[in-house]
């Protein structure tokens, strides 16, 4: 089969950058597909970030150390752009605009006016697809859940849980970075770092929570400098976020949590949904199971776990005894913004995309309240109505 090749440009040369090259080097582990990411140029302001590209990926012909030359460049058709927060929203506008695709990291600005205009920019150029990174909801066990929505196993929903954990920042002797600074990370904290990956799926499912209740947490109030010294943590460290969702016919409650800090957690992305006709959940904890509980009324209520077999939204050559990964979540996603570029949203081959521009706008909204929720106290509305 002939493949359609994609040239990217890499913008930002650090963890994730490595995993999209990684993700394009096992391109022959997906079955079926007539399209093929290719890396060509990268960019980074620390030239020697570049160089494990140069040395590791063969296809990159370029390196720079600045984006607006990677923009000039006439081979890069689309862009993953992977860099602190303070700058999305100048280098998210420039990609956008030089006409070139754009996956990027979450959360679309540090904050809601530099989100509104990335956005504004989106619209403006209609033809360029622009999508946000968030792998976890192409586990399998995560496509599951999601048939079920779609199918309306769930009948009336009685309460939905949804959250991101890690623990990488229980140690106080960890060297303070950019996420620990509001300058870098913005006030959202680990809310703007982690949280698209939990508002994906409920807003994807139409979700929206109509007011939240924020409790938001500084556990680490400052670490080592990398100097010999200590600097304050600016950035809140865990958010707990009760929400009211209301949809068109039915209203219940939502839990959203980000935590930074959460024991025992290395990498734990889940999602539970309880319903009057069907509960379900699912957890990267456990990443080969799928636990549900379907019930008919007077019928016994018991839970069923089963191994969720490797079945992705793309094909691949791997059987489906075998166990599905972070590394195979990143490679699906990969595949959906591809797929996109190439044959249009009408014409991908499953219709799962990754997270849209909208649903990062709908976490600002989100994110926006939560703060003021903080400062006062109080339940806050959520303003859909400010982002049209």
């Amino acid at each position: 089969m002939s493949k359609r090749i994609v040239s990217f440009g890499v913008i930002g040369c650090g963890l994730m950058g490595k995993e999209f090259a990684s993700a394009a080097a096992r391109w022959c582990h997906l079955a079926g597909v007539d399209f093929e990411p290719r890396i060509v140029a990268v960019c980074d302001a620390n030239p020697a970030a570049t160089q494990w590209f140069q040395e590791q990926v063969p296809s990159v012909q370029h390196a720079y150390t600045d984006y607006k030359e990677l923009l000039a460049d006439p081979a890069v058709e689309a862009i993953y752009c992977a860099v602190p927060h303070n700058l999305h929203e100048q280098i998210y506008i420039d990609i956008i605009r030089a006409g070139k695709h754009l996956l990027g990291e979450k959360p679309f600005g540090i904050d809601q006016a530099a989100n509104a205009a990335i956005m504004a920019a989106i619209r403006e150029n209609p033809d360029v697809v622009v999508r946000s990174s968030s792998e976890f909801p192409f586990f399998p066990g995560a496509q599951q859940i999601v048939q079920w929505v779609n199918e309306g196993k769930f009948g009336k929903i009685i309460e939905v849980e949804a959250g991101f954990w890690h623990s990488s920042d229980l140690d106080p002797t960890k060297v303070i970075n950019w996420k620990r600074r509001i300058a870098t990370n913005g006030e959202y904290g680990c809310m703007g770092d982690l949280g698209l990956h939990v508002l994906h799926l409920p807003l994807r499912f139409g979700w929206k929570p109509a007011s939240v209740r924020a409790l938001l947490s500084k556990i680490v109030e400052e670490r080592p400098d990398g100097k010999g010294g200590m600097a304050p943590c600016e950035t809140w460290d865990n958010a707990i976020l009760a929400c009211d969702v209301k949809t068109a016919d039915q209203q219940f409650p939502m839990v959203l949590s980000t935590k930074r800090i959460a024991p025992g957690h290395a990498n734990t992305w889940f999602i539970r949904i309880q319903g009057t006709a069907m509960s379900a959940e699912f957890t990267t904890k456990n990443p080969k199971q799928v636990a549900s509980l379907p019930y008919e009324p007077g019928a016994q209520q018991a839970w069923h776990v089963v191994d969720a077999p490797y079945k992705s939204a793309y094909g691949t050559i791997t059987g489906g005894i075998f166990e599905f990964g972070f590394s195979d979540s990143i490679l699906q996603m990969w595949a959906a913004f591809c797929d996109e570029v190439v044959h249009g949203r009408d014409g991908m081959s499953q219709p799962f995309t990754c997270a849209l521009p909208e649903e990062a706008a709908g976490s600002h909204a989100l994110f926006t309240a939560a703060l003021a929720s903080e400062r006062s106290g109080d339940t806050i509305a959520v303003d859909w109505e400010g982002l049209a």
